[in-house]
This record gives structure tokens, sequence and C-alpha cells, in this order.
């Protein structure tokens, strides 16, 4: 019996033991001249040797302002140049980085600020019609180790720059020197869909090592332009988009301050862009977006496709019709920095078959210098191959712990630093990993469990149907029912449930066939572009309740 344990080689890329500001400083020296950031929707770009000259303007300003190693830097504000300025700046002075939604609210804003201790926050002045000005001036009554407030394109961002120039180099220089790889570096709050956020506290070395180890998978050189559509805020954008391209050399294209799928394709053509980020909900707005048709993407070959569970019908199309030959399907979360699992580019021994059925039907194998397993939940032993359990991940990218939580730490990360992720999966007998779901949203229909990501991949082939997520509802008579939320493919005008049950007549039991059907036009997303499910399932809820 082979166990459902495995472990990842390293290769021929080791761990670095750099932080963040000793890699910038190694890819300026071989790439100086390189182009290493693109503003596409304002045209602005900058080679290596520039960016590293102006991150180091704001590291010299956040010196001047009295930022201390450890002390944590709220970042409140849509992509942009200077977010990845203020990350690079942050790394090189030894404070942590708070990664803030956008999106976030007042009481939001004043959780994560106040929770994490944040005593400057750098915030944008404006994003979409909301005044950020106003917000941060309610919530600085609630935050009483805030002592400094940034706005982005205003007088006091400028001047944080020029107290910057009146700061010797040499401070930098003897800041730097005193950094360790093992410090922490960034807190990402998660999405908290139950209680308040948790701040996942990463470092120098989980971030960085990810970061490098993804990009090698990809076979990242400095030729190589990658356009991060997803959020800057998030590990995704942060870690396998910026700290990516630093540790090869390669560019970044920002296509806009938010996810806008016109913008993506109009970036791609116009930049060459070589790889494309994206969780399954972005590449389908893509794909359905009437200037697809028009733009020339042939430049494409590689990317990541993850966030989510990613649908067999969309990877093929992007596979097809986005050029991305080379594109990887991961899996991670940003308690892992966030890549767990990736699937493997093709060799001389692998079928395009075999290649397209890995990326379609899994999220690859365990990264490298990680070990991963799958457990009973209950009994948390380690099970056969071929079983399904939850899925739990140990190495150099588990994080540090929640931010001053150690209570919440505590239920995810055993005493063997094992990363329990909540997550359904099933380790192949090749070792490649299937996400079948998570266990909260796991539906008992009479006693039958049902896993909603088995249902979805099915739909998700119906030609009405261009997304669909399903969820549990109750029901008195089986204790939860089946409920497919759907949205129609363009020129679909209805879709009822007699036709979903036809459709999965002989293909799924009759216990997996959704008995009810709810057509909507948008998923509650996050503002990294994962469906919101708990929501969903309470709309929904409401919706029969009021139908």
């Amino acid at each position: 019996m082979t166990l459902s344990y495995a472990s990842g080689p390293g290769g021929n890329v080791p761990l670095t033991g750099e932080t963040i500001g000793a890699a910038l400083a190694d890819t300026v020296a071989r790439h100086g001249g390189h182009e290493a950031l693109v503003e596409a929707s304002k045209d602005r770009r900058w080679s290596y040797a520039e960016l590293d000259q102006a991150v180091t303007g704001v590291a010299r300003g956040l010196l001047a302002y009295g930022v201390l190693a450890g002390d944590r830097i709220g970042l409140w504000a849509p992509s942009s140049a200077e977010w990845v300025m203020v990350q690079l700046a942050a790394a090189r002075v030894g404070a942590i980085l708070v990664s803030l939604n956008p999106a976030y609210a007042v009481g939001e804003l004043a959780y994560a600020l106040g929770q994490s201790g944040a005593s400057v926050l750098i915030a944008a002045s404006e994003h979409r019609g909301t005044d950020c000005r106003a917000v941060v001036s309610k919530t600085r009554a609630n935050c009483p180790e805030l002592r400094t407030v940034v706005h982005l394109d205003d007088a006091s961002w400028h001047a944080l720059l020029a107290a910057g120039e009146q700061l010797p180099m040499s401070q930098l220089v003897a800041r730097e020197a005193t950094l360790s790889c093992d410090d922490p570096i960034n807190i990402q709050y998660t999405s908290g869909t139950t209680g308040f956020p948790k701040g996942a506290t990463l470092s120098h070395h989980s971030i960085l090592n990810n970061a490098r180890l993804t990009g090698a998978l990809l076979r990242y050189t400095e030729r190589d332009r990658i356009c991060v559509s997803v959020p800057l805020y998030h590990t995704f954008g942060m870690v396998v988009g910026v700290l990516a391209a630093v540790g090869h050399g390669a560019c970044v294209v920002i296509p806009a301050p938010t996810f806008d799928p016109a913008a993506t394709l109009y970036a791609i053509e116009r930049e060459q862009c070589t790889a494309l980020y994206g969780v399954p909900t972005m590449f389908i707005a893509e794909l359905n977006h009437p200037d697809f048709a028009t733009r020339d993407l042939s430049t494409l070959r590689t990317g990541i496709m993850g966030g989510s569970p990613c649908p067999a019908e969309v990877v093929k199309r992007v596979i097809a019709e986005l050029h991305m030959d080379e594109v990887a399907v991961a899996y991670g979360m940003t308690e892992t920095s966030p890549i767990a699992t990736q699937t493997l580019l093709p060799t001389a021994a692998d079928s395009e078959v075999e290649m397209l059925e890995r990326r379609t039907q899994t999220v690859g194998v365990v990264h490298p210098h990680l070990e991963l397993k799958v457990i009973d939940p209950a009994t948390r032993l380690t099970l056969p191959r071929g079983e399904r359990g939850e899925l739990c991940v140990r190495g150099y990218s588990v994080m540090l712990g929640y931010w001053e939580e150690p209570e919440r730490t505590a239920e995810v990360i055993d005493a063997a630093r094992w990363m329990h992720t909540g997550d359904l999966a099933v380790m192949r007998a090749d070792g490649y990993v299937q996400i079948v779901g998570r266990i909260k949203d796991m539906i008992i229909r009479g006693g039958e469990n049902i896993y909603p990501r088995e249902v979805e991949e099915f739909l998700h082939t119906h030609p009405k149907i261009a997304d669909v997520q399903v969820v549990g509802v109750p029901d008195e008579k089986y204790g939860e029912e089946i409920a497919a939320c759907v949205i129609l493919a363009p020129g679909a005008q209805t879709l009822t449930v007699e036709e979903v049950a036809t459709y999965c007549d002989g293909h799924l039991a009759r216990f997996k066939t959704p008995r009810l059907v709810r057509i909507i036009g948008a998923f509650p997303l996050t503002a990294s572009g994962k469906v919101r499910k708990g929501q969903l399932r309470e709309e929904t809820i409401k919706g029969l309740r009021a139908g």
C-alpha cells in the first residue's frame, strides 16, 4: 500500500537564504537595463535600474519617517507601479507590509490596521468612486497606533519622497545589513468567511523562495513578460507575480488598477506578454469578451490558473484559444505563501493526452522542497493513495502563524508543523493531486456525501452554461438539497431544472443531480476573484424563501 504522502525534490533550484532586498540587488546587477515594470493603463515603464532607484527613494522616505524594522505598514490601494515600489521598499527597511483589500469599508480597514498594530498607512486617494481620504479619516479614531498616513498621487506622497532625499544612503545600507531572511515581512488578511479575518504572517524566506520556484517551473527568463491581472494585494499578485519576475529578471505588466478583461487583452497584445495569471472567473471573462477575437494574443505561452477550482472545460479553452500551451494549474493558499502544487511542463516522455488530462483533472504535484499528505480528518492518519481526505502541507512556505493569534494558529498548524488546509483532496498513484472540495462545502443529502466540485465539473460541459457554482440548501426531507447557480452562456435565454436533469442522466448519480437551478448574472466574488460560496448559499436560500 502506497500512502498519500509526497515530498518535492529541490532539483536544480536550491532554497535561498537571501532577503527580498538582496534578491532585487542581484537582479539589478544582472539585468539593470532590462524592462522590469509596465503600468499599461498609464503607459509608464521602468527598467530594473530605474525601478531600483525608485524603490530606494521610497525606502529612504520610510526611514526618514521613523519606520523601524518590524513596524507594520498598511498598504490600501489597487494595483499600480507605486504598489510594487512600496512592497519592495518595505522589505528593504525590514518593515512588515500589511496588504489590505482595496474594497475594505471603514470597519474592515479599522480592524486590520488595529489588529496588526500598523503605525503607517499608505493609501489610494480614490478607488472606484470611494473617497479613500474620508474613509481613512473615519478609521483613525479606532487605530491609536496609526501615526502617519500617506496618500498616493497627492502632496503627502511627494513629501515622503522628499524626506528620503535628505536621508543619507548609508542609513539604508546599515538597516539592510541587520535583516534576516527569516524575519516576518508580510501580513495577509484572509477572507474571513466566518468571524474576523486572520493575518497570515509570511517571511522573506517563504515568499521569495515560493516565487523563485514557481517561476522556475514555468521556465521564466529575463525574456518573459508577465501580465499580472490578479490583484497585487494578494499573494498571487505580489508573490507569484512581482517576486517571481524579480527572481528571474522578467517584466511585470499591470494591465489596470483592478481586473478588467478588455484592459487585460489590450495589455497582452501591446506589451507582447508571454504569461498570464488569473482565477477561472477571470479567464472566462477574457474568453467571452467581445474584444477577444480582435486581439493578437499569440505571444502567450504560459501562465497560472489557480485561486479556486479550475473547470476542465475552461482549462481546455485557455490552452486552445489563448495559445497557452504551457499553462500551469496550481493550488495554494495564503498560509502557504501561496503555491503548494503545480502541474509540470511536458517532457519528451509525456503524450499530449497525458498532459491535457493532468491539467484538466488535477492541480499538479507537490512543489519543490515541500511535503504533502492526505489524511483522514477524524483520525488524522495518512490515507492510502486514491482515497479522499484533508490535504496538509509542510515545509519552508508554511506561514509563521496568524499575527498575534496563537490559538487560531494552533487550529491549523499542528505540533509537527503540518498546515491543515481544510481542502478535500485525492493523491493519485502518480503523485498528482485532485482537489475535490472544501470540507465545509460538502453537501450531505439523505446521508450521501456530495462534493460540489464534481457536479460543477460536469455541468461546465453543458452548452448553455458559461459558469456554475453548486451549493447546498436546507431541505426538510433530505437535510440538504443541491442547487446549481448558473451564469448562462452567450445566446442562452433559459435553463430549466428538467434540462439539467436530462443532461445529467447517465453521467451523474441521481442523488448528485441538482434539484434546483438559479440563473444569476454574476457570482459574489472576493477582490482576488474567488467565489464567496457562503454568501452565494445565503443568497440562494433567501431567493428560495422569497420565491
